[in-house]
């Protein structure tokens, strides 16, 4: 009996590894990611060693399913590199970042599962931090400041940036836009209708623009737009954010030009200036960085913000 089942066993193996083999030579999976420490002091004063950009760990894959359809899937954690936790750990999910599966082809791109939507997976294109430094970015202090894009997707706590249970489309690019769009066929009982997030993004040559909608499902809305002309090695970018929040008629409007300028093959230099008008009171940031690039991969920085106080701290971050 035993011995029956062992080549049972061996029989089933074999046929998965036989099974296996084509799609192994049509199929790619990659291991990806950002790592970053620095020593900064925040605009609370106190210094500390911690993430300044945020770390992250992504498995993704790819099946070429023929006809020019390919299957599409992506895997994606945040964690502190100063104690090695999960980002927002206890109460984010471990898969944090995003969590997708989905089809490609000449279409387009439809995903589904929890991933960003289509205003915050965009916006980083118009900030020369990419939406991604705590001290020196504008987009991180002043952007979408009202309006959490998913008001419960962790564990009940409000999530800026993400949608759980979402469904995401990225258009081909016809005349040189783009449309993305994202939502979800679920309402949640706690809110009071289905979120959206709609984005047309403009790109030829040197310039660059988008225009952004976004609605969570507590009705709170955003209005997004921005744009980008690059000259040589310098760019500049200028946004503007109305941010609304339906339960308190608040209201955040930022206005936002920034900068950079690439002096050589290993030093870029960063600027941003942000007005941000907060329930009729006014608060300005003003933000300065510089990047050494060690390699390709990676890069020294120093960066500077300061908004009634002042935060400066420095790092490395390598990208693999």
């Amino acid at each position: 009996m035993r011995s029956h089942q062992t080549v049972l066993l061996a029989c089933a193996v074999l046929g998965a590894l036989a099974m296996a083999a084509p799609a192994r030579a049509q199929s790619s999976v990659s291991v990806n990611g950002m790592l970053d420490l620095g020593l900064y002091r925040g605009f609370d004063g106190v210094t500390q060693i911690g993430t300044v950009q945020r770390s992250n760990l992504a498995i993704s894959g790819v099946e070429d399913l023929g006809g020019g359809v390919k299957a599409v899937f992506r895997l994606s954690t945040r964690f502190e590199m100063d104690t090695g936790a999960s980002e927002g750990a206890g109460y984010k999910p471990f898969w944090h970042d995003e969590s997708t599966i989905g089809l490609k082809g000449a279409w387009g791109t439809v995903r589904a599962g929890r991933a960003m939507t289509a205003m915050w997976a965009n916006d980083w294109k118009f900030d020369p931090w990419c939406n991604y430094n705590r001290i020196a970015s504008p987009a991180w202090q002043h952007w979408h400041y009202l309006t959490p894009s998913d008001p419960f997707a962790n564990n009940g706590t409000a999530e800026y940036g993400r949608l759980n249970n979402g469904v995401f489309y990225d258009s081909p690019t016809v005349g040189d836009f783009t449309v993305r769009l994202s939502g979800t066929p679920e309402r949640d009982p706690r809110g009071a209708t289905r979120p959206v997030s709609a984005v047309l993004e403009y790109g030829q040559g040197a310039w660059a623009g988008m225009a952004a909608y976004e609605r969570n499902s507590i009705g709170d809305k955003d209005y997004f737009a921005a744009g980008k002309y690059s000259f040589g090695d310098a760019a500049i970018m200028a946004a503007y954010d109305d941010s609304r929040e339906l339960a308190t008629n608040g209201r955040s409007r930022a206005y936002t030009v920034s900068a950079s300028y690439k002096m050589d093959q290993r030093v870029t230099l960063k600027t941003g200036y942000s007005l941000q008008r907060l329930n009729g009171v006014d608060n300005r940031y003003l933000s300065f960085g510089a990047d050494y690039a060690l390699s390709r991969r990676s890069t020294l920085y120093f960066s500077v913000g300061h908004q009634h106080t002042t935060s400066t701290g420095f790092g490395m971050a390598h990208i693999f």
